[in-house]
């Protein structure tokens, strides 16, 4: 007897399901807070990284960085479970100020200290060191049921349909999702796989990054001392074996700052005291230096099919007003809340255009400011020097201005 065609097609072998909902590239800060994002929001979510991370601060590898987490982003933290965990190892940053040092000496000709009890009743942010971070969100994401986390992997390859994404990994394995998101740096795999440019721009800079104890304390204030060549910023830290510290970001010429990170201990902490105008006294390194390079990068699009980029993989500007990761965080709440807003949308078209007109235009924005910024930052010409010193007193002495430029630091009107 023959059976009805539809019993035929009932008993066919069914498409196999999807391998996960969410597969992020990139092991950073950014794709680990993504992983535990979507996670807390009942995806399932594989994160790949090709290096294993490294979760302790004297460790080869480690990064020296801090990151200081703005009002926003401790939010979107608390909302997916991740702040609780932070907060006991977070230095709050109640004052900015802001120190031109550009005369022949590196000493204060005006300081500025813009409070956050102007605009609100918490801090601006919260400081704390990457290597840490990653420590904690790791264990987190142990936690969590619905997480893969694939340490020594990365995604090389991406093909893409209407309805999926596959991504080969490096191990050989290829996988099927709803959606792809591209943490992946700087220089992304994802996103030249997806066939997304971008555009960049170099200053000739470089960034040490280090950590060092004074004798002053820093009383949550964090100080940006602007010179020719680029600032000096040192942000609080939790004290070190009783006493205060700070994590230091040194921007100055390629060169220099090649020069700097091969000198003796003791030579080292002479110059970075110098350079810091001695607001803190004598600087003692307690952490190993390392050197970034320094770029504004955008990408010309933060979408492709069944893919979206955050982050570095998507912008990438000079470390000035901690607004690199919490940008990124911003990315990756409107991504969020569109993923949640309509779960089987998950990496449709409509979700993605959504997402490429929420951001695109705030990330075009801020990258132009950071730059225009770091720019005034290294002018070494005297005039120029005299009209960057006249700009940050007009921003502070004209109180309705100084709220408003604090209100767009942590992100007002995105």
């Amino acid at each position: 007897m023959v059976e009805p065609a539809q019993e035929t097609i009932s008993r066919a072998a069914p498409e196999k399901a999807m391998d996960y909902d969410i597969i992020v590239s990139g092991g950073g800060i950014a794709g680990l807070t993504a992983t535990a994002a979507f996670a807390s929001a009942g995806f399932d979510v594989l994160c790949v990284d090709p290096a294993p991370p490294v979760t302790a601060r004297d460790a080869i590898g480690a990064d020296l960085r801090s990151t200081a987490f703005l009002q926003p982003a401790r939010q979107l933290l608390d909302d997916i479970g991740l702040w609780a965990r932070l907060a006991p190892h977070a230095a709050p940053l109640q004052i900015m100020r802001i120190i031109d040092a550009g005369g022949p000496e590196p000493e204060a000709r005006m300081s500025k200290e813009f409070d956050a009890s102007d605009i609100s009743e918490l801090p601006f942010g919260w400081n704390l060191p990457n290597w840490l971070l990653r420590r904690e969100i790791l264990a987190h994401l142990d936690s969590l049921p619905s997480v893969t986390f694939r340490a020594g992997v990365s995604a090389r390859s991406l093909l893409t349909r209407t309805a999926e994404a596959r991504v080969g990994l490096s191990d050989g394995s290829r996988l099927r999702c709803r959606l792809v998101v591209a943490a992946d740096g700087r220089n992304s795999a994802m996103r030249q796989a997806a066939g997304i440019d971008v555009t960049t721009h170099r200053f000739g800079q470089k960034a040490l990054a280090f950590a060092v104890t004074h004798t002053v304390p820093h009383d949550n204030i964090s100080t940006e001392v602007h010179r020719t060549g680029g600032p000096f910023t040192l942000v609080p830290l939790p004290d070190h074996d009783g006493q205060p510290c700070s994590a230091v970001v040194w921007m100055c010429d390629g060169t220099e700052a090649q020069r700097l990170h091969q000198l003796p201990e003791a030579a080292f902490n002479d110059a970075a005291t110098a350079r810091s105008g001695d607001i803190l006294g004598p600087l003692q390194l307690v952490s190993p230096r390392s050197v970034w390079p320094i770029i504004s990068q955008i990408a010309d699009r933060l979408t492709a099919q069944r893919t979206a980029l955050v982050a570095e993989a998507a912008h990438v500007m000079p470390p000035i007003g901690a607004q690199g990761l919490n940008m990124s965080l911003a990315d990756l709440d409107t991504l969020l809340d569109l993923a949640e807003a309509a779960p089987s949308d998950l990496g449709s078209p409509s979700m993605l255009d959504a997402y490429q007109d929420a951001r695109h235009g705030d990330i075009r924005l801020r990258v132009k400011g950071i730059d225009a910024l770091n720019r005034a930052s290294i002018a070494g010409h005297p005039l120029a020097q005299h009209l960057r010193g006249i700009g940050i007193r007009a921003l502070y002495d004209i109180a309705p201005i100084r709220r408003r430029v604090m209100a767009m630091g942590l992100g007002a009107g995105r």
